[in-house]
């Protein structure tokens, strides 16, 4: 079962879909045909991600276990892309275009409540 959660940073509110169990986690946003713009899935425990069967692009945001950004992967291709963090505790997926609209760095960490 999927649940929202809102997460801050750099003063926006970002309403985050937790998908953690394995087949939240292996459907991720298969089949969608966008995500709205403040909106994003994180996938946990997750350290790839691949795009396959998916129709848009992507942000991924991989995270360690107290939601600091490791690692930062812009406008990943549908059908082709595919991303790696060793050592990424979840991988947050965002429309593309995110990671710059929110100004996002590595070292950043993210709240929620």
């Amino acid at each position: 079962m999927i649940h929202v959660e809102k997460f801050y940073i750099n003063g926006a509110t970002l309403e985050i879909e937790l998908a953690e169990s394995f087949l939240s986690r292996l459907r991720g946003l298969m089949g969608r045909r966008r995500l709205k713009e403040d909106c994003g899935l994180l996938l946990a425990p997750c350290n790839s991600v691949h795009m396959l069967f998916m129709r848009f692009a992507i942000d991924v945001i991989y995270l360690d276990a107290e939601f600091r950004i490791k690692k930062i992967v812009r406008d990943l291709t549908p059908w082709l892309g595919m991303s790696v963090c060793l050592g990424a505790w979840g991988a947050l997926e965002l429309p593309s275009g995110a990671a710059e609209r929110f100004n996002l760095s590595v070292g950043q960490q993210f709240t929620r409540t």
